[in-house]
């Protein structure tokens, strides 16, 4: 009884019939949960998480490379960004319900993040496996893109240079941190701020500002040039 609320659960989600439910099952179960089969085996969605997310990327860019056939490759690329971006993911997955699916009885370690949003990677991966690519891309097309996500706000939004790289950073899974301090500079009477950017713990941008804000962007500019996306 416990599988066919699932399964109509999911009929319900998907819009079609799954045929291989344990894909599914597998997919919302968090790669923090403290599950194991039988054999002592740790069960999570990490392996389907990692393919839903190369399948999620190729969907969203193939969306946008027909949706826009005159753009150029950064500006789909800043647009796929800010769709796959992990804040946003963990927002479409509640939109969807998709937090209702994951059982409340399976334990979860303390330091957990963005559940929702790698459970509907998983997801995807699970229907990509299941049902094949079209029918990954018509879910998420049909199911979210059409229905929750909104497009032209994402166009004309024009983020700053750190908001950039920061999303760059979450796209690509890159670890990022900023380390700013005052600079006092002789001959001038008020401070000034020195910026580094670190990814993934090396150096990429420095930057001077009259703020910290100042020499944070400046430095952001110089790090998002090292990675070719200014």
């Amino acid at each position: 009884m416990k599988n066919r609320g699932f399964y109509l659960d999911l009929v319900r989600m998907l819009g079609f019939l799954p045929r291989t439910l344990s894909l599914y099952k597998l997919a919302f179960i968090p790669k923090s949960a403290l599950k194991k089969d039988s054999s002592g085996i740790h069960l999570n969605n990490e392996r389907l998480e990692y393919l839903g997310d190369a399948v999620l990327g190729t969907i969203v860019a193939d969306y946008l490379f027909k949706r826009f056939p005159d753009a150029d490759e950064g500006f789909m690329s800043k647009i796929r960004a800010r769709i796959v971006k992990r804040k946003t993911l963990d927002y479409l997955a509640t939109k969807i319900n998709l937090p209702g699916m994951i059982d409340p009885a399976i334990p979860l370690a303390n330091n957990a993040k963005h559940i929702y949003g790698n459970a509907l990677e998983a997801f995807v991966g699970a229907i990509y496996l299941d049902r094949g690519y079209n029918a990954a891309r018509r879910f998420f097309e049909k199911k979210i893109m059409a229905k929750h996500i909104d497009l032209a706000k994402l166009v004309q939004k024009d983020p700053d240079y750190k908001s950039r790289l920061i999303e760059w950073s979450q796209q690509n899974r890159v670890e990022i941190s900023f380390e700013s301090k005052e600079e006092q500079i002789t001959g001038k009477n008020t401070p000034s701020f020195f910026a580094t950017i670190l990814l993934n713990e090396e150096e990429k941008g420095t930057g001077r500002g009259d703020s910290k804000k100042e020499a944070e962007q400046q430095a952001s500019k110089a790090a998002l040039k090292t990675i070719h996306t200014v």
